[in-house]
């Protein structure tokens, strides 16, 4: 097993990760009601703590009880009980590995059946043709409403660190929040938020210093951005490069690439050529020059399902490895590693003609494991892209007949 995969990653701020392979953050939409984690979901990260990864990281967990994706999102804001948090943490942590929130804000990548606030640097609505009128129509974001939101990236890193997580990932990558304000077809705004790129990164630069600010030195703080959003005249890889430049003066211990957005869903692998899904690792070829530039750790993720990939990926300077699909049907695949170098997750692309719609049935089919591994299920990869689609409209129906009422009774201030 000499493998630069399993050897130890020590971090600027004293962390050491156990060794170079993650659980990458996948959206599990499975809050129990106020917006909490459920005990299925706690179940689900003792499951893959179990697994051999040296990391895990969660999905979205948003800063605004208000501005959610969907609605079995979590929540973790001022006003949120704190102890399923520590029980989560403590969950994800029993194999010994450390465990990262990552932590969020939609904008304007909001369904458009949820309450509450859908924002955007400049009210540029999603366009995905006939399935634009799945999301909410956002407005633009005030001075106001900017500022706020950096205080609550801040509050939500520091109850994190309250709670026992090792450290939190803030979400700069495909099409949320953050991501949008890098983009020049999101972001057209005339003031001090927009403009050059020095401009558009200035709300990331902002939360990462107001986070950093927030916790203590040894809470390891990282930033998951996209290599490129794969749509023309967008943010690409010359933006990511000089972004990645810009983040390194700010003690960010590391940085994910990955790619994609709502609008150009390349994360899913839907929209990879054949020879790139074959290849695995979909933004390596893309991302070299960067991942050798980058004066901290990067960590990759897309597409990984063989351990010769990740080797790949490791001899080209990537110092982690990130998988979600794989960990989803196989949480036990960096354990499997250590003894056999040809296992792997053999999974058929979703091909449907909407592109749209296979990048949805796609995730569902992921997401529709999670529940069976949090019960302690085997994974089924040969789940049906169209069921599993329905059964995550079915969750999400009744998760949202949860949510409308709580947010009523919530109060903001901001």
């Amino acid at each position: 097993m000499n493998s630069p995969l399993f050897t130890p990653l020590p971090l600027a701020s004293g962390a050491v990760l156990p060794n170079r392979l993650a659980k990458a953050a996948m959206e599990e939409g499975m809050a129990a009601p106020g917006q909490i984690p459920s005990e299925q979901l706690i179940a689900l990260y003792r499951r893959w703590s179990q697994g051999g990864a040296g990391l895990l990281i969660t999905g979205n967990v948003m800063v605004d009880a208000r501005a959610l994706t969907g609605p079995g999102g979590v929540v973790l804001d001022s006003a949120s009980p704190l102890e399923p948090f520590q029980r989560w943490a403590e969950a994800a942590k029993t194999g010994g590995n450390q465990v990262w929130m990552q932590i969020n804000h939609p904008g304007r990548q909001v369904n458009a059946a949820m309450p509450g606030t859908a924002w955007s640097p400049s009210g540029i609505g999603i366009d995905i043709g006939r399935h634009s009128k799945r999301f909410a129509r956002p407005v633009a974001m005030s001075q106001a409403q900017i500022k706020a939101t950096i205080a609550r990236f801040a509050r939500t890193a520091q109850l994190a660190e309250r709670t026992g997580f090792d450290g939190v990932e803030l979400h700069a990558a495909h099409g949320y929040l953050l991501s949008q304000f890098l983009s020049p077809l999101v972001n057209v705004r005339d003031d001090e938020w927009g403009g050059s790129l020095e401009n558009r990164a200035r709300l990331l630069l902002s939360v990462v210093e107001a986070v950093r600010a927030a916790v203590s030195p040894g809470f390891t703080v990282a930033v998951k951005l996209n290599s490129a959003d794969f749509q023309r005249g967008g943010f690409d890889a010359g933006d990511a490069h000089a972004v990645v430049q810009m983040l390194s003066t700010r003690n960010v211990d590391l940085v994910e690439l990955s790619g994609g957005s709502v609008e150009k869903p390349a994360m899913t692998g839907s929209e990879a050529a054949p020879s790139t899904r074959a290849r695995e690792a979909y933004f390596l070829e893309l991302s070299r020059e960067l991942i050798q530039a980058a004066p901290m750790p990067v960590m990759l993720t897309g597409g990984v399902t063989h351990r010769r990939a990740a080797e790949s990926a490791s001899a080209a300077g990537v110092s982690v490895i990130g998988m979600g699909t794989a960990l989803a049907f196989d949480p036990d695949l960096p354990s499997r590693w250590t003894r056999d170098d040809t296992a792997h997750v053999e999974l058929s692309p979703v091909t449907w003609k909407d592109r749209t719609l296979a990048a949805a049935a796609t995730m569902a089919r992921v997401t529709r494991q999670f529940r069976r591994l949090a019960v302690g299920r085997a994974p089924k990869p040969t789940s049906s892209p169209l069921l599993s689609l329905l059964a995550v409209q079915r969750n999400e129906s009744r998760a949202l007949r949860s949510y409308r009422p709580w947010l009523l009774a919530r109060t903001f201030t901001d």
